[in-house]
């Protein structure tokens, strides 16, 4: 397909979603359906943590999301070097009453 028969999304970034939300913790959660990534900042020392956002996603979405970030860490890694994984201990996480997605 030539790149005059692509079509061409445009996206709005609006001012206040383009200053992000500062996540430490992601957790995921699935159903047959689909894929709940709850996105969470935990500041050190404090019981409580707070989700900032929850995104939901089919579980093909999720699969590409998957490949773009590998891509992604892949490409930074190249140009800045192996990003290192500290080894954490596990924090008991409650969410209150569980559900299905």
């Amino acid at each position: 397909m030539s790149d005059q028969n692509q079509k061409q999304i445009n996206i709005e970034l609006d001012e206040k979603t383009a200053e992000g939300i500062y996540s430490n913790l992601a957790i995921i959660n699935h159903s047959v359906s689909e894929f709940v990534v709850d996105f969470i900042s935990m500041m050190p020392g404090a019981p409580k943590a707070k989700v900032k956002s929850r995104i939901v996603l089919t579980p093909q979405h999720a699969k590409k999301f998957l490949k773009a970030l590998n891509d992604n860490v892949s490409r930074f890694e190249k140009a800045h070097g192996t990003i290192k994984d500290y080894e954490q201990t596990p924090i008991p996480i409650n969410f209150g009453p569980t559900g299905e997605a």
